[in-house]
Protein backbone atom coordinates (compact mmCIF):
# COMPACT_ATOMS: atom_id res chain seq x y z
CA UNK A 1 0.00 0.00 0.00
CA UNK A 2 2.84 2.37 0.72
CA UNK A 3 3.99 1.99 -2.86
CA UNK A 4 0.48 2.69 -4.11
CA UNK A 5 0.11 5.79 -1.93
CA UNK A 6 3.52 7.06 -3.06
CA UNK A 7 2.65 6.42 -6.71
CA UNK A 8 -0.63 8.26 -6.31
CA UNK A 9 1.12 11.16 -4.57
CA UNK A 10 3.70 11.34 -7.38
CA UNK A 11 1.04 11.19 -10.04
CA UNK A 12 -0.85 14.08 -8.46
CA UNK A 13 2.03 16.34 -7.47
CA UNK A 14 4.89 16.00 -9.99
CA UNK A 15 2.91 17.54 -12.87
CA UNK A 16 2.19 20.53 -10.63
CA UNK A 17 5.90 21.35 -10.68
CA UNK A 18 5.44 22.39 -14.30
CA UNK A 19 1.72 22.59 -15.01
CA UNK A 20 0.34 24.15 -11.85
CA UNK A 21 2.40 27.31 -11.72
CA UNK A 22 1.03 30.69 -10.83
CA UNK A 23 0.42 32.79 -13.96
CA UNK A 24 3.51 34.94 -14.55
CA UNK A 25 5.64 32.66 -12.36
CA UNK A 26 9.19 31.49 -13.00
CA UNK A 27 10.91 28.15 -12.49
CA UNK A 28 14.26 27.68 -10.81
CA UNK A 29 17.32 27.50 -13.05
CA UNK A 30 17.77 23.85 -13.99
CA UNK A 31 20.94 22.18 -15.24
CA UNK A 32 20.72 19.87 -18.25
CA UNK A 33 23.32 17.48 -19.73
CA UNK A 34 23.24 16.29 -23.32
CA UNK A 35 22.97 12.56 -23.84
CA UNK A 36 24.86 12.97 -27.14
CA UNK A 37 28.57 13.66 -26.76
CA UNK A 38 30.81 15.56 -29.15
CA UNK A 39 34.56 15.55 -29.76
CA UNK A 40 35.79 18.72 -31.41
CA UNK A 41 39.02 19.23 -33.31
CA UNK A 42 41.99 19.14 -30.93
CA UNK A 43 40.09 17.43 -28.12
CA UNK A 44 41.31 14.09 -26.77
CA UNK A 45 37.84 12.73 -26.04
CA UNK A 46 34.16 13.36 -26.60
CA UNK A 47 32.37 15.45 -23.99
CA UNK A 48 28.74 15.78 -23.02
CA UNK A 49 27.54 19.36 -23.04
CA UNK A 50 25.98 21.07 -20.03
CA UNK A 51 23.47 23.87 -20.20
CA UNK A 52 21.01 25.56 -17.87
CA UNK A 53 17.48 26.71 -18.52
CA UNK A 54 14.65 28.59 -16.87
CA UNK A 55 10.96 28.67 -17.67
CA UNK A 56 9.00 31.94 -17.56
CA UNK A 57 5.39 30.82 -17.42
CA UNK A 58 2.61 32.58 -19.29
CA UNK A 59 0.52 35.33 -17.74
CA UNK A 60 -2.80 33.62 -18.51
CA UNK A 61 -3.11 30.34 -16.62
CA UNK A 62 0.41 29.25 -15.68
CA UNK A 63 0.03 25.97 -17.56
CA UNK A 64 3.18 24.89 -19.41
CA UNK A 65 1.57 24.26 -22.78
CA UNK A 66 2.87 26.74 -25.40
CA UNK A 67 6.69 26.70 -25.24
CA UNK A 68 8.95 29.20 -26.97
CA UNK A 69 12.61 28.19 -26.60
CA UNK A 70 15.30 30.90 -26.83
CA UNK A 71 18.88 29.63 -27.28
CA UNK A 72 21.70 31.95 -26.20
CA UNK A 73 24.25 33.28 -28.67
CA UNK A 74 28.02 33.83 -28.52
CA UNK A 75 28.98 34.67 -24.92
CA UNK A 76 32.63 33.73 -24.31
CA UNK A 77 32.73 34.99 -20.73
CA UNK A 78 29.30 33.67 -19.74
CA UNK A 79 28.52 37.29 -18.91
CA UNK A 80 24.82 37.01 -19.81
CA UNK A 81 22.74 35.50 -17.06
CA UNK A 82 19.41 33.98 -17.99
CA UNK A 83 17.53 36.93 -16.52
CA UNK A 84 19.76 39.32 -18.50
CA UNK A 85 18.97 37.36 -21.67
CA UNK A 86 15.30 37.92 -20.90
CA UNK A 87 15.93 41.65 -20.42
CA UNK A 88 17.69 41.82 -23.80
CA UNK A 89 14.27 41.23 -25.35
CA UNK A 90 13.42 44.84 -24.44
CA UNK A 91 12.68 47.24 -27.29
CA UNK A 92 11.16 50.62 -28.11
CA UNK A 93 10.33 53.83 -26.22
CA UNK A 94 8.64 53.51 -23.81
CA UNK A 95 10.39 50.21 -23.15
CA UNK A 96 8.42 47.07 -23.93
CA UNK A 97 9.55 43.44 -23.82
CA UNK A 98 8.91 40.82 -26.49
CA UNK A 99 8.81 37.96 -23.98
CA UNK A 100 6.31 39.83 -21.81
CA UNK A 101 4.06 40.38 -24.83
CA UNK A 102 4.19 36.70 -25.74
CA UNK A 103 3.47 35.60 -22.16
CA UNK A 104 0.40 37.83 -22.27
CA UNK A 105 -0.71 35.76 -25.27
CA UNK A 106 -0.37 32.51 -23.28
CA UNK A 107 3.13 31.45 -24.34
CA UNK A 108 5.77 30.07 -21.97
CA UNK A 109 9.34 31.29 -22.52
CA UNK A 110 12.17 28.77 -22.01
CA UNK A 111 15.60 30.43 -21.97
CA UNK A 112 18.68 28.23 -22.53
CA UNK A 113 22.12 29.41 -21.42
CA UNK A 114 25.49 27.82 -22.22
CA UNK A 115 27.57 28.40 -19.06
CA UNK A 116 31.21 27.69 -18.28
CA UNK A 117 31.35 24.24 -16.68
CA UNK A 118 33.48 21.21 -15.84
CA UNK A 119 32.79 18.37 -18.27
CA UNK A 120 30.70 15.60 -16.76
CA UNK A 121 32.51 13.20 -19.09
CA UNK A 122 35.86 13.40 -17.27
CA UNK A 123 35.13 15.77 -14.33
CA UNK A 124 38.31 17.66 -15.26
CA UNK A 125 38.01 19.60 -18.51
CA UNK A 126 36.69 23.15 -18.25
CA UNK A 127 34.43 24.06 -21.15
CA UNK A 128 33.55 27.64 -22.02
CA UNK A 129 30.00 26.90 -23.09
CA UNK A 130 29.22 30.36 -24.48
CA UNK A 131 31.99 29.98 -27.06
CA UNK A 132 32.16 26.19 -27.35
CA UNK A 133 31.80 24.05 -30.46
CA UNK A 134 28.43 24.81 -32.02
CA UNK A 135 27.69 21.11 -32.43
CA UNK A 136 28.04 20.35 -28.71
CA UNK A 137 25.75 23.25 -27.80
CA UNK A 138 23.29 21.99 -30.41
CA UNK A 139 23.15 18.64 -28.63
CA UNK A 140 22.30 20.48 -25.40
CA UNK A 141 19.42 22.11 -27.24
CA UNK A 142 18.20 18.75 -28.59
CA UNK A 143 18.16 17.49 -25.01
CA UNK A 144 16.17 20.52 -23.90
CA UNK A 145 13.68 20.15 -26.75
CA UNK A 146 13.06 16.52 -25.75
CA UNK A 147 12.69 17.59 -22.11
CA UNK A 148 10.22 20.32 -23.07
CA UNK A 149 8.22 17.86 -25.14
CA UNK A 150 7.98 15.53 -22.13
CA UNK A 151 6.97 18.29 -19.72
CA UNK A 152 4.48 20.30 -21.76
CA UNK A 153 0.77 19.73 -21.57
CA UNK A 154 -1.35 19.43 -24.70
CA UNK A 155 -0.28 19.20 -28.33
CA UNK A 156 0.93 22.75 -29.07
CA UNK A 157 4.09 22.63 -31.18
CA UNK A 158 7.24 24.48 -30.12
CA UNK A 159 8.71 27.73 -31.38
CA UNK A 160 12.53 27.98 -31.37
CA UNK A 161 14.26 31.38 -31.51
CA UNK A 162 18.00 31.54 -32.18
CA UNK A 163 19.69 34.93 -31.87
CA UNK A 164 23.20 35.23 -33.34
CA UNK A 165 25.18 32.02 -32.80
CA UNK A 166 22.06 30.64 -31.15
CA UNK A 167 20.54 30.50 -34.63
CA UNK A 168 23.33 28.18 -35.78
CA UNK A 169 22.85 26.05 -32.67
CA UNK A 170 19.11 25.91 -33.40
CA UNK A 171 19.49 25.14 -37.10
CA UNK A 172 21.93 22.32 -36.36
CA UNK A 173 19.84 20.89 -33.51
CA UNK A 174 16.53 20.87 -35.38
CA UNK A 175 18.01 19.41 -38.56
CA UNK A 176 20.02 16.81 -36.62
CA UNK A 177 16.84 15.65 -34.90
CA UNK A 178 15.06 15.34 -38.24
CA UNK A 179 17.92 13.36 -39.75
CA UNK A 180 18.04 11.01 -36.77
CA UNK A 181 14.32 10.29 -36.38
CA UNK A 182 13.97 12.49 -33.28
CA UNK A 183 10.68 14.40 -33.17
CA UNK A 184 11.41 18.04 -32.34
CA UNK A 185 7.69 18.91 -32.50
CA UNK A 186 8.63 22.42 -33.64
CA UNK A 187 6.42 24.41 -36.00
CA UNK A 188 8.49 27.61 -36.26
CA UNK A 189 12.22 28.42 -36.22
CA UNK A 190 13.14 32.12 -36.03
CA UNK A 191 16.74 32.93 -36.93
CA UNK A 192 17.76 36.34 -35.56
CA UNK A 193 20.76 37.95 -37.29
CA UNK A 194 22.52 34.59 -37.45
CA UNK A 195 25.78 34.04 -39.41
CA UNK A 196 24.52 31.14 -41.52
CA UNK A 197 27.39 31.74 -43.96
CA UNK A 198 29.88 33.17 -41.48
CA UNK A 199 30.68 36.24 -39.39
CA UNK A 200 33.30 38.98 -39.62
CA UNK A 201 35.78 40.75 -37.35
CA UNK A 202 38.19 43.07 -39.20
CA UNK A 203 41.39 41.16 -39.86
CA UNK A 204 43.39 44.28 -38.98
CA UNK A 205 41.87 44.30 -35.49
CA UNK A 206 42.60 40.60 -35.11
CA UNK A 207 46.26 41.03 -36.05
CA UNK A 208 46.62 43.92 -33.65
CA UNK A 209 45.10 42.20 -30.61
CA UNK A 210 47.08 39.03 -31.28
CA UNK A 211 50.37 40.94 -31.56
CA UNK A 212 49.58 42.89 -28.38
CA UNK A 213 49.33 39.60 -26.47
CA UNK A 214 51.61 37.15 -28.27
CA UNK A 215 54.12 39.64 -29.70
CA UNK A 216 56.72 41.95 -28.19
CA UNK A 217 54.34 44.13 -26.11
CA UNK A 218 53.14 41.03 -24.20
CA UNK A 219 50.11 42.88 -22.84
CA UNK A 220 48.52 40.22 -20.63
CA UNK A 221 45.26 42.19 -20.42
CA UNK A 222 44.66 41.31 -24.07
CA UNK A 223 44.66 37.57 -23.36
CA UNK A 224 40.89 37.35 -23.01
CA UNK A 225 40.33 39.08 -26.35
CA UNK A 226 42.69 36.65 -28.07
CA UNK A 227 42.26 33.31 -26.33
CA UNK A 228 38.78 33.81 -24.91
CA UNK A 229 37.24 35.50 -27.93
CA UNK A 230 39.16 35.08 -31.21
CA UNK A 231 40.62 31.65 -30.46
CA UNK A 232 37.46 30.12 -29.03
CA UNK A 233 36.07 27.12 -30.88
CA UNK A 234 32.89 28.96 -31.91
CA UNK A 235 34.75 32.02 -33.23
CA UNK A 236 37.07 29.81 -35.26
CA UNK A 237 34.02 28.04 -36.70
CA UNK A 238 32.18 31.25 -37.59
CA UNK A 239 34.75 33.86 -38.69
CA UNK A 240 35.10 34.05 -42.47
CA UNK A 241 38.57 35.58 -42.12
CA UNK A 242 40.70 34.54 -39.12
CA UNK A 243 44.25 35.59 -38.35
CA UNK A 244 45.26 31.97 -37.62
CA UNK A 245 44.78 31.19 -41.30
CA UNK A 246 47.44 33.77 -42.24
CA UNK A 247 50.33 32.95 -39.91
CA UNK A 248 53.72 31.75 -41.01
CA UNK A 249 54.44 28.15 -40.03
CA UNK A 250 55.90 28.09 -36.52
CA UNK A 251 55.06 31.71 -35.71
CA UNK A 252 52.41 33.01 -33.32
CA UNK A 253 52.32 36.49 -34.84
CA UNK A 254 54.04 36.86 -38.21
CA UNK A 255 51.93 36.87 -41.34
CA UNK A 256 52.71 34.62 -44.27
CA UNK A 257 53.03 37.29 -47.00
CA UNK A 258 51.56 34.90 -49.59
CA UNK A 259 48.25 34.59 -47.70
CA UNK A 260 46.40 37.89 -47.89
CA UNK A 261 42.93 36.94 -49.15
CA UNK A 262 40.27 36.05 -46.55
CA UNK A 263 40.69 32.56 -45.10
CA UNK A 264 39.17 30.89 -42.05
CA UNK A 265 40.81 29.21 -39.08
CA UNK A 266 42.43 25.93 -40.22
CA UNK A 267 40.47 22.77 -39.31
CA UNK A 268 37.53 24.78 -37.99
CA UNK A 269 35.89 27.21 -40.39
CA UNK A 270 35.61 25.25 -43.62
CA UNK A 271 34.81 21.97 -41.87
CA UNK A 272 31.94 23.49 -39.92
CA UNK A 273 30.45 25.40 -42.86
CA UNK A 274 30.62 22.30 -45.06
CA UNK A 275 28.82 20.24 -42.42
CA UNK A 276 26.13 22.88 -41.94
CA UNK A 277 25.61 23.29 -45.70
CA UNK A 278 25.25 19.53 -46.11
CA UNK A 279 22.64 19.38 -43.36
CA UNK A 280 20.68 22.35 -44.70
CA UNK A 281 17.74 24.05 -43.03
CA UNK A 282 15.16 22.19 -40.95
CA UNK A 283 12.59 20.62 -43.25
CA UNK A 284 9.61 20.11 -40.95
CA UNK A 285 9.38 23.57 -39.38
CA UNK A 286 8.57 26.92 -40.95
CA UNK A 287 11.85 28.85 -41.01
CA UNK A 288 12.00 32.66 -40.96
CA UNK A 289 14.87 35.12 -40.60
CA UNK A 290 15.13 38.50 -38.91
CA UNK A 291 18.11 40.49 -40.16
CA UNK A 292 19.82 43.56 -38.71
CA UNK A 293 21.82 44.28 -41.86
CA UNK A 294 20.68 46.70 -44.54
CA UNK A 295 18.68 45.36 -47.45
CA UNK A 296 19.41 48.44 -49.57
CA UNK A 297 23.21 48.26 -49.78
CA UNK A 298 23.98 50.75 -47.01
CA UNK A 299 27.60 50.36 -45.83
CA UNK A 300 29.29 50.71 -42.46
CA UNK A 301 32.19 53.03 -43.26
CA UNK A 302 34.03 52.51 -46.53
CA UNK A 303 36.45 49.86 -47.82
CA UNK A 304 40.04 50.62 -46.85
CA UNK A 305 39.14 53.44 -44.45
CA UNK A 306 41.48 54.17 -41.56
CA UNK A 307 39.88 52.81 -38.42
CA UNK A 308 42.45 54.27 -36.02
CA UNK A 309 45.78 56.08 -36.13
CA UNK A 310 46.86 56.88 -32.60
CA UNK A 311 49.94 57.10 -30.42
CA UNK A 312 49.56 55.38 -27.05
CA UNK A 313 51.60 56.28 -23.99
CA UNK A 314 52.66 52.84 -22.77
CA UNK A 315 54.36 54.10 -19.62
CA UNK A 316 57.83 53.72 -18.15
CA UNK A 317 59.94 50.63 -18.85
CA UNK A 318 63.21 50.41 -16.89
CA UNK A 319 62.93 54.14 -16.28
CA UNK A 320 62.45 55.07 -19.95
CA UNK A 321 59.26 56.47 -21.51
CA UNK A 322 57.65 54.25 -24.13
CA UNK A 323 54.91 54.65 -26.73
CA UNK A 324 53.07 52.57 -29.32
CA UNK A 325 51.92 53.99 -32.67
CA UNK A 326 48.95 52.00 -33.94
CA UNK A 327 47.26 52.27 -37.34
CA UNK A 328 44.49 49.92 -38.45
CA UNK A 329 42.43 50.01 -41.65
CA UNK A 330 39.39 48.20 -43.00
CA UNK A 331 39.90 45.60 -45.72
CA UNK A 332 40.27 47.29 -49.14
CA UNK A 333 38.28 47.59 -52.34
CA UNK A 334 37.94 44.57 -54.62
CA UNK A 335 41.22 43.38 -56.20
CA UNK A 336 43.27 45.72 -53.97
CA UNK A 337 45.82 45.05 -51.23
CA UNK A 338 46.50 47.36 -48.29
CA UNK A 339 48.25 47.45 -44.95
CA UNK A 340 45.56 46.77 -42.37
CA UNK A 341 47.78 46.70 -39.28
CA UNK A 342 50.83 48.85 -38.57
CA UNK A 343 52.21 48.88 -35.03
CA UNK A 344 55.46 50.53 -33.93
CA UNK A 345 56.86 50.40 -30.39
CA UNK A 346 59.31 53.11 -29.36
CA UNK A 347 61.42 54.09 -26.35
CA UNK A 348 62.61 57.60 -25.52
CA UNK A 349 66.36 57.65 -24.95
CA UNK A 350 67.90 61.07 -24.36
CA UNK A 351 64.86 62.80 -25.89
CA UNK A 352 65.00 60.70 -29.06
CA UNK A 353 62.30 58.14 -29.91
CA UNK A 354 63.90 54.90 -31.08
CA UNK A 355 61.94 51.99 -32.55
CA UNK A 356 62.40 48.77 -30.56
CA UNK A 357 59.78 46.62 -32.24
CA UNK A 358 57.39 46.85 -35.18
CA UNK A 359 54.70 44.77 -36.81
CA UNK A 360 52.62 45.12 -39.94
CA UNK A 361 50.21 42.95 -41.90
CA UNK A 362 48.43 43.31 -45.22
CA UNK A 363 45.09 42.15 -46.53
CA UNK A 364 43.65 41.75 -50.00
CA UNK A 365 40.07 41.62 -51.21
CA UNK A 366 38.95 39.23 -53.96
CA UNK A 367 38.05 40.43 -57.42
CA UNK A 368 34.38 39.71 -56.74
CA UNK A 369 33.81 41.89 -53.68
CA UNK A 370 35.04 44.81 -51.63
CA UNK A 371 36.26 43.97 -48.12
CA UNK A 372 33.80 42.60 -45.61
CA UNK A 373 34.45 45.15 -42.86
CA UNK A 374 32.22 47.81 -44.44
CA UNK A 375 29.67 45.50 -46.10
CA UNK A 376 25.94 45.76 -45.34
CA UNK A 377 25.27 43.81 -42.18
CA UNK A 378 24.40 43.66 -38.51
CA UNK A 379 26.93 45.88 -36.79
CA UNK A 380 29.36 45.12 -33.98
CA UNK A 381 29.81 47.96 -31.51
CA UNK A 382 33.51 48.10 -30.64
CA UNK A 383 32.80 50.15 -27.53
CA UNK A 384 31.94 46.75 -26.01
CA UNK A 385 35.69 46.08 -26.01
CA UNK A 386 36.10 48.97 -23.57
CA UNK A 387 37.12 48.13 -20.01
CA UNK A 388 37.83 50.92 -17.55
CA UNK A 389 40.25 48.63 -15.72
CA UNK A 390 42.37 48.18 -18.87
CA UNK A 391 43.56 51.63 -19.88
CA UNK A 392 45.10 50.73 -23.25
CA UNK A 393 41.96 48.99 -24.51
CA UNK A 394 39.73 51.83 -23.30
CA UNK A 395 42.04 54.34 -25.01
CA UNK A 396 41.89 52.25 -28.18
CA UNK A 397 38.07 52.40 -28.20
CA UNK A 398 38.02 56.12 -27.45
CA UNK A 399 40.16 56.92 -30.50
CA UNK A 400 38.37 54.87 -33.16
CA UNK A 401 37.20 56.70 -36.26
CA UNK A 402 34.25 54.33 -36.42
CA UNK A 403 32.75 52.43 -33.50
CA UNK A 404 31.10 49.93 -35.82
CA UNK A 405 32.02 47.30 -38.37
CA UNK A 406 30.03 44.72 -40.32
CA UNK A 407 29.74 41.73 -37.99
CA UNK A 408 27.00 39.61 -39.61
CA UNK A 409 26.80 40.30 -43.37
CA UNK A 410 23.23 40.69 -44.60
CA UNK A 411 23.71 37.91 -47.14
CA UNK A 412 25.04 35.60 -44.43
CA UNK A 413 22.08 36.13 -42.12
CA UNK A 414 19.78 35.38 -45.06
CA UNK A 415 21.91 32.37 -46.08
CA UNK A 416 22.21 33.74 -49.62
CA UNK A 417 25.37 32.59 -51.39
CA UNK A 418 26.91 35.34 -53.51
CA UNK A 419 30.57 36.11 -54.17
CA UNK A 420 29.85 39.85 -53.72
CA UNK A 421 28.97 40.68 -50.11
CA UNK A 422 27.52 44.03 -51.22
CA UNK A 423 24.85 42.56 -53.50
CA UNK A 424 21.34 43.76 -52.69
CA UNK A 425 19.51 40.71 -51.34
CA UNK A 426 16.53 39.21 -53.11
CA UNK A 427 14.26 37.40 -50.63
CA UNK A 428 13.44 34.58 -53.04
CA UNK A 429 17.13 33.63 -53.13
CA UNK A 430 17.03 32.87 -49.41
CA UNK A 431 16.06 29.40 -48.15
CA UNK A 432 13.88 31.01 -45.48
CA UNK A 433 10.10 30.96 -45.82
CA UNK A 434 9.87 34.60 -44.78
CA UNK A 435 12.34 37.36 -43.98
CA UNK A 436 12.50 40.74 -42.25
CA UNK A 437 15.17 43.06 -43.67
CA UNK A 438 15.56 46.71 -42.59
CA UNK A 439 16.65 49.45 -44.97
CA UNK A 440 19.51 50.61 -42.71
CA UNK A 441 22.17 48.70 -40.81
CA UNK A 442 21.38 48.13 -37.15
CA UNK A 443 23.49 46.95 -34.21
CA UNK A 444 23.64 43.16 -34.06
CA UNK A 445 20.57 41.48 -32.48
CA UNK A 446 18.74 44.76 -31.99
CA UNK A 447 14.99 44.49 -31.52
CA UNK A 448 12.86 47.18 -33.15
CA UNK A 449 9.13 47.79 -33.35
CA UNK A 450 9.22 46.49 -36.93
CA UNK A 451 11.06 43.22 -36.38
CA UNK A 452 9.14 42.54 -33.15
CA UNK A 453 5.86 42.93 -35.05
CA UNK A 454 7.23 40.53 -37.66
CA UNK A 455 8.19 37.97 -34.99
CA UNK A 456 4.83 38.22 -33.24
CA UNK A 457 2.95 37.84 -36.53
CA UNK A 458 4.88 34.63 -37.21
CA UNK A 459 4.48 33.25 -33.70
CA UNK A 460 0.77 33.91 -33.43
CA UNK A 461 -0.62 31.18 -35.65
CA UNK A 462 -2.82 32.83 -38.22
CA UNK A 463 -6.41 32.09 -37.29
CA UNK A 464 -7.25 34.66 -39.93
CA UNK A 465 -6.28 32.50 -42.87
CA UNK A 466 -8.55 32.03 -45.86
CA UNK A 467 -8.71 29.20 -48.39
CA UNK A 468 -5.71 29.34 -50.68
CA UNK A 469 -7.76 30.06 -53.81
CA UNK A 470 -9.11 33.25 -52.21
CA UNK A 471 -5.65 34.32 -51.11
CA UNK A 472 -4.52 33.93 -54.71
CA UNK A 473 -7.23 36.34 -55.92
CA UNK A 474 -6.20 39.26 -53.65
CA UNK A 475 -2.85 39.58 -51.90
CA UNK A 476 -0.27 42.07 -50.69
CA UNK A 477 2.71 42.59 -52.96
CA UNK A 478 4.93 43.27 -49.94
CA UNK A 479 4.69 42.68 -46.20
CA UNK A 480 6.21 44.32 -44.10
CA UNK A 481 5.53 47.73 -45.61
CA UNK A 482 6.53 51.32 -44.85
CA UNK A 483 4.44 54.24 -46.03
CA UNK A 484 2.67 52.56 -48.92
CA UNK A 485 0.63 49.35 -49.20
CA UNK A 486 0.01 47.75 -52.59
CA UNK A 487 -2.69 45.14 -53.19
CA UNK A 488 -2.60 42.88 -56.23
CA UNK A 489 -5.93 41.48 -57.45
CA UNK A 490 -6.24 38.92 -60.21
CA UNK A 491 -9.85 40.00 -60.89
CA UNK A 492 -11.70 43.32 -60.94
CA UNK A 493 -13.65 44.19 -57.78
CA UNK A 494 -15.91 47.23 -57.48
CA UNK A 495 -17.21 48.57 -54.16
CA UNK A 496 -14.30 47.17 -52.17
CA UNK A 497 -13.75 48.21 -48.54
CA UNK A 498 -10.22 48.34 -47.13
CA UNK A 499 -9.96 48.38 -43.32
CA UNK A 500 -6.94 48.25 -41.02
CA UNK A 501 -7.21 47.59 -37.28
CA UNK A 502 -4.59 47.80 -34.52
CA UNK A 503 -4.13 45.02 -31.94
CA UNK A 504 -6.72 46.58 -29.64
CA UNK A 505 -9.35 46.24 -32.38
CA UNK A 506 -9.49 49.96 -33.12
CA UNK A 507 -9.95 50.80 -36.80
CA UNK A 508 -7.05 53.03 -37.86
CA UNK A 509 -7.62 53.18 -41.62
CA UNK A 510 -10.59 52.86 -43.99
CA UNK A 511 -11.02 53.29 -47.72
CA UNK A 512 -13.57 52.34 -50.38
CA UNK A 513 -12.30 51.75 -53.87
CA UNK A 514 -12.18 49.46 -56.86
CA UNK A 515 -9.41 46.88 -57.15
CA UNK A 516 -7.91 46.33 -60.58
CA UNK A 517 -4.45 44.78 -60.87
CA UNK A 518 -2.08 46.78 -58.66
CA UNK A 519 -3.75 49.25 -56.30
CA UNK A 520 -1.62 51.35 -53.91
CA UNK A 521 -2.61 53.12 -50.69
CA UNK A 522 -0.55 55.78 -48.91
CA UNK A 523 -0.55 55.11 -45.17
CA UNK A 524 0.57 57.06 -42.11
CA UNK A 525 0.72 54.37 -39.44
CA UNK A 526 3.11 53.88 -36.55
CA UNK A 527 5.48 50.91 -36.73
CA UNK A 528 3.79 47.79 -35.46
CA UNK A 529 1.44 44.92 -36.15
CA UNK A 530 -2.04 45.43 -37.65
CA UNK A 531 -4.94 43.45 -39.10
CA UNK A 532 -5.84 44.13 -42.74
CA UNK A 533 -9.26 43.19 -44.03
CA UNK A 534 -10.42 43.53 -47.66
CA UNK A 535 -14.16 43.08 -48.35
CA UNK A 536 -16.20 43.10 -51.52
CA UNK A 537 -19.88 43.44 -50.64
CA UNK A 538 -20.27 40.81 -47.89
CA UNK A 539 -17.39 38.61 -48.99
CA UNK A 540 -13.97 38.75 -47.30
CA UNK A 541 -11.26 38.73 -49.98
CA UNK A 542 -8.26 39.13 -47.69
CA UNK A 543 -7.82 38.84 -43.94
CA UNK A 544 -4.21 38.97 -42.82
CA UNK A 545 -1.69 40.52 -40.47
CA UNK A 546 0.08 43.63 -41.73
CA UNK A 547 3.51 44.66 -40.46
CA UNK A 548 4.47 48.34 -40.70
CA UNK A 549 8.12 49.32 -40.33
Amino acid sequence: MKLNYFSLFSFLTIPLLFYGQTPGGESDITSINSSITYQGFGETMAHAGTGEYKIYYDNIDGVFDKPIIVADGFDPNDSRTIDLMYDLLDYGEPVQNLADALRDEGFDIVVLNFPTYISSSDNTTEINGGADFIQRNAFILTELIETVNELKEGDEENVVIGPSMGGLVSQYALRYMEQNSMDHDTRLFISFDTPHLGANVPIGVQYMFNYMYNGDPEIVEAENLVNGFLNSAAAKQMLIDHYLGHLQSGSDVDQDPTITLPVGAPNFRDAFQAELNTMGMPQVSRNVAIVNGSGTGEMTGTPGMELINHTFDTGLVSGFSTQAIVAISFAPLASQTTTVTDLIGQVNIFNNWSTVYSFDATAASPVTSDGLDSAPGGQFDMSSFGDESINLISEFVDNLNSKYFCFIPTLSSLSITNSNWYTTPVARDSPFDNTYIPDSNEPHVTLTAGNVAFAISEILEDALSLPSYEMDIVKLTQNPIKNQMTILSSSNFDNTDIAIFDLTGKQVYQASTSLTGYTSFNLKLDSGLYLLQVRNDSKILLNTKLVVN
